[in-house]
């Protein structure tokens, strides 16, 4: 499995937008190819890349996704966005099993939850997850796949809060677990790309085993 370093970015100013994220990120964090196809059947790889910083307080990460026709026809947060296209960081902070899913389409509508596997997901309180951060190149409003767009990318910034319940108070130094993944179940094309591969007959990202290193400075 990969171990990736998360740098700490040199920010000034504590209160950022989700698009000055992404430019911060694009200046001090190196690019991260998102290539694995981990099952033959769906055999489908559009380009995919992220970055991924943190400034003490937040978790700073852009996506970056060419070869797509963009799906997004889920709108309400914490629904069944891994439908559309959809990016993903799975992340467990104290490396301990209990991991975080954040998953969220193309347009930024989001689906955040917790715990120990597939079958024990709790999921953030919709209030908690709306203080996310989310930009999109597409906006905000949903659309259907059209052969007129093929490229998207979106910044998120995930701040401490949302890590109340495992008692995080900030990023510096924190030696944790993830993965990373590009889906889209209902698109035209179905596809399940990862960082790291995920050795399981069928796909099935809810896998801790298959988590990589994440150091951050």
């Amino acid at each position: 499995m990969k171990e990736l370093i998360v740098p700490r970015m040199a920010i000034l100013d504590r209160s950022f937008t989700a698009p000055e994220a992404a430019r911060f990120l694009q200046e001090q964090a190196p690019i991260h190819p998102l290539d694995t196809v981990n099952w033959n059947s769906f055999a489908h790889r559009p380009d995919v890349s992220f970055r991924i910083g943190h400034s003490d307080d937040r978790i700073l990460l852009c996506f970056y996704v060419s070869g797509d026709r963009p799906r997004a026809r889920i709108t309400e947060v914490n629904g069944p966005v891994h439908r559309d296209s959809c990016v993903e960081f799975f992340f467990s902070p104290l490396a301990d099993g209990v991991y975080y899913n954040f998953e969220f389409n193309c347009v930024g509508v989001p689906h955040c939850a917790y715990g120990r596997g597939r079958g024990d997901r709790t999921l953030l309180d919709p209030a908690l997850v709306d203080t996310i951060m989310r930009s999109s190149s597409l906006g905000s409003a949903p659309l259907d796949e059209s052969a007129s767009v093929s490229s998207w990318d979106l910044a998120v910034c995930i701040p401490v809060g949302i890590f109340r319940d495992c008692g995080l108070k900030g990023f510096g130094g924190l030696a944790a677990r993830g993965n990373f993944y590009k889906c889209g179940d209902d698109t035209e094309l179905p596809h399940y790309l990862s960082l790291n591969p995920v050795c399981t007959p069928r796909p099935d990202f809810h896998r801790y085993d298959y988590f990589g290193s994440l150091v951050f400075e």
